[in-house]
């Protein structure tokens, strides 16, 4: 039984996040700096192996009124280059609206030093993408 990994995609880091075993609980694994397509993917690929992956779940960045603006064809475009990368593995884009706002906030909360935040905040957008996915699937969220 394999582990979902979520993925929080920006221009400049991809944060990244693995379930449990169970896929009940989502956990911060790291941020992927980005470098091209050519390392960016390949980097991904190895934490598939690493991690025994059967799902990737990429948060996809709609506008308020449900629209996709520049960002999210970009997520689109990365997603499209992974999915024909992997092979047996599930690509799933999740309506990630607010993620990264809400993980700036706890953060804040949490008193990280701005230079700490900026460091972390893709990969707790990650956590907060795979665990909304987490929980639509088990039905304790409407997706």
């Amino acid at each position: 039984m394999g582990r979902i990994l979520g993925l929080d995609v920006g221009d400049k880091r991809i944060g990244v996040a693995l379930s449990d075993e169970l896929k009940w609980t989502a956990q911060a694994l790291m941020t992927i700096q980005r470098e091209s397509k050519q390392k960016d993917i390949p980097a991904i690929l190895h934490l598939l192996g690493a991690h025994d992956i059967e799902e990737i779940v990429i948060g996809l960045p709609k506008n308020m009124n449900d629209t996709l603006g520049e960002q999210a064809e970009k997520v689109l475009k990365f997603s499209k280059q992974l999915e024909n990368r992997v092979e047996g593995v599930k690509v799933t884009l999740w309506d990630e609206r607010l993620t990264t706002t809400a993980a700036e906030r706890m953060l804040v909360k949490a008193d990280v030093s701005r230079k700490k935040r900026k460091k972390v905040v893709d990969t707790i957008a990650a956590v907060f993408i795979l665990q909304s996915y987490l929980d639509a699937r088990d039905g304790y969220l409407c997706p």
